[in-house]
């Protein structure tokens, strides 16, 4: 069997184990997927640990199981997210010894390098660190210094940082999986992945990814991700309003927001009603269809507004040409691209991960919007395998060319506590 890569995605609703490979045409194939419900995490973030464990173990035995011939996962690439990652904008500044020679990419890792050691409070960490634009001895706008000459290289960064312990948790729970982290991923990033094409990257484009327990936000602009942020709200706070609203069962609260919720309560039909079955004894309640869609309509308002702000705050409302791209679980809500329309003003689509998959697949709904993070985290990982033979090949061409810059330096955190979890869980053990 070719190369194969495995994406986990623990979610809040749904933990999900993704085995893909690349075909002769550079498309993702989906080997198989393995889905189970997300027992032990709340907002992104693991709050237990052996319930996340057999969540975890559940989806990983139903991928394998799928899969024609033997296969035995063992690396994953894991997804991150959670109210507890936030963002801001750093510019860095690299005095080169010599105006002479040319810049090359040993003095971008130095820079880049240099940005993990801004001091941070206590319990954070800085998880990525994404170039925005270079300055060479005060020339603007440059996206790739490499080769020219200059003694002041800057940049501006992207800076992305999160709370170390819920990345040792996460960690913890696939280690007790009997699984190994090959990397850590932002869960935006590679949804965006998934869902955007380069030409929407390019022109500037929101992604708005509503999963069960958060509302990721990630802002692109000329093809560099420009915003980032987490908003504390997603499908299951909708669900909640409706258990409270209708005053019945979470499942049936749930049920009824995907059969038969929408957005927009002008779309309802008239005064339709759903019959729901009581406690034992008590009559069946009667719920409008008008009624639901109302409850829905007004939390999943307040979701756009915090993501419309979050767009204003960006500094690029203007410069959004693709406009908005729905994506996750909560993105199957009925008429949500109009509400998202009338709030915002911004065209908006609902993003499909279909973008670079293979049309062979025989996985039943692999295309649903709320797939787009695993599928997109194996995508991100044969990125790193294509990024990583790439540097093999420039250093093995030249004994005196500098390594192509990679995944170590976006993500010497990860590898840091990737080991630092490691003697944990050999302690433990």
């Amino acid at each position: 069997m070719s190369q194969i890569v495995v994406g986990l995605d623990i979610g809040t609703t749904k933990i999900a184990c993704f085995v893909g490979r690349k075909n002769e045409h550079g498309k993702i194939e989906i080997l198989s997927m393995g889905k189970s419900e997300s027992l032990g995490v709340m907002r992104g973030m693991v709050s237990n640990i052996e319930k996340t464990v057999q969540s975890i173990r559940s989806a990983v035995e139903e991928a394998q199981s799928r899969v024609e011939g033997e296969l035995n996962i063992r690396v994953v690439n894991v997804g991150i997210a959670g109210q507890h990652i936030k963002s801001l904008q750093h510019r860095g500044i690299h005095t080169r010894n010599s105006f002479e020679d040319e810049i090359s990419q040993k003095d971008i890792d130095a820079l880049i390098e240099d940005m993990y050691k801004m001091l941070m409070p206590p319990g954070e960490e800085i998880i990525t660190v994404l170039p925005q634009e270079y300055i060479v001895d005060n020339e603007q706008g440059i996206k790739d210094p490499i080769g020219m000459i200059g003694r002041r290289l800057e940049a501006n960064f992207h800076i992305i940082t999160g709370h170390v312990g819920a990345v040792l948790n996460i960690n913890k729970c696939v280690q007790k999986a009997g699984l190994e982290v090959k990397d850590i991923i932002l869960e935006p990033i590679a949804s965006a992945d998934a869902v955007l094409s380069d030409e929407e990257k390019e022109a500037g484009v929101v992604l708005v990814d509503i999963g069960g327990g958060t509302t990721d936000v990630a802002i692109f602009h000329e093809g560099i991700i420009r915003h980032t942020a987490v908003i504390p709200f997603g499908g299951n706070v909708v669900t909640d309003d409706i258990k409270e609203g209708c005053t019945i069962m979470k499942r049936h609260a749930e049920l009824l927001k995907t059969k038969f919720g929408s957005a927009l309560a002008s779309e309802g039909q008239g005064n339709e009603v759903v019959c729901i079955p009581h406690l034992a004894g008590r009559e069946p309640k009667e719920i409008t269809i008008k009624n639901l869609s109302s409850i829905i309509q007004a939390r999943m308002e307040e979701i756009i507004e915090l993501v419309h702000y979050e767009i204003i705050n960006s500094g690029y409302s203007k410069k959004l040409i693709a406009g908005i791209v729905v994506t996750g679980g909560g993105a199957q809500l009925k008429h949500l691209p109009q509400l998202f329309e009338f709030i915002t003003g911004m065209d908006t689509r609902v993003g499909y991960p279909n973008e670079h998959l293979a049309n062979n697949t025989r996985i039943e709904n692999l295309t649903s919007p709320m797939f787009a993070t695993g599928i997109g985290l194996v995508m991100k990982g044969f990125e790193t395998i294509e990024r990583n033979q790439k540097g093999v090949k420039e250093e093995a061409a030249s004994a005196g060319s500098v390594k192509t810059h990679s995944k170590k330096g976006h993500g010497s955190f990860f590898e840091k506590i990737i080991e630092k979890s490691k003697e944990l869980f050999s302690d433990e053990d």
